[in-house]
């Protein structure tokens, strides 16, 4: 779990009952750890595998907020405002994930340390989608997508401080993720194999320069 920055800056004893609290449940691609509208369940670690959290549209469209790699902590909104589960997530592989009980959660809550950094945990949730917002009413598509693609080498919602040259997201998954169509990030993504910041591969995305990439993702609509 030390590949979330966050779950490595917690104190010693708050990672060991982090730990000890949790039980662990194994999901088969395709099943769900929960669903949007269900109630509280618990504070969910990932250990291995890959986590889609998405929605519905009114038309019936799927649209996926992140995938979750392994190192992710999530499931502390519900826990902290005690109303419904407000996304599905889904296993994409197979799926190893550590559940604390919300009683445990509670518990660890009392501690000052650990809830501070729930509410950095909570921040940064935060920060991340008025980013989002930000991109979607001010930047270009092509922007978006290429800021989109630097944070997925980050592991998105993982908060890798390295970044990964190598980014294993398919591009329908990509399209779905930036609300845009797959021939709209196809013309996009052949921008960016021409300026020689990306190589695309087979349901992966090479970046061969972050700072082309980077130069890109300012690019004004």
């Amino acid at each position: 779990m030390s590949a979330n920055p966050w779950f490595d800056a917690l104190p010693l004893g708050d990672q060991q009952a982090l730990l000890a609290s949790g039980e662990l449940l194994r999901l088969r691609p395709g099943e769900m750890l929960f669903r949007q509208g269900d109630a509280p369940g618990g504070f969910y670690g990932l250990l291995d595998g890959l986590l889609k959290i998405s929605s519905l549209r009114e038309d019936g469209r799927e649209a996926i907020l992140v995938v979750l790699e392994a190192g992710n902590w999530i499931g502390e909104i519900s826990l902290m405002d005690g109303e419904p589960r407000t996304h599905d997530a889904t296993a994409l592989s197979a799926v190893e994930v550590l559940v604390v009980p919300q009683a445990a959660f509670a518990v660890l809550m009392q501690g000052a340390p650990f809830a501070r950094a729930i509410a950095g945990l909570l921040a940064a949730r935060v920060r991340s989608l008025y980013g989002m917002v930000e991109d979607a009413a001010l930047r270009s598509t092509r922007a978006r997508v290429a800021r989109r693609l630097l944070l997925l080498a980050r592991g998105d919602a993982t908060m890798a401080l390295k970044a990964r040259p190598m980014v294993r997201v398919s591009q329908e998954a990509l399209a779905m993720m930036l609300g845009i169509s797959r021939q709209t990030l196809s013309v996009e993504l052949k921008v960016m194999v021409q300026r020689g910041a990306i190589v695309l591969g087979y349901r992966c995305i090479e970046i061969v320069s972050p700072g082309r990439l980077e130069a890109l993702g300012n690019v004004s609509p």
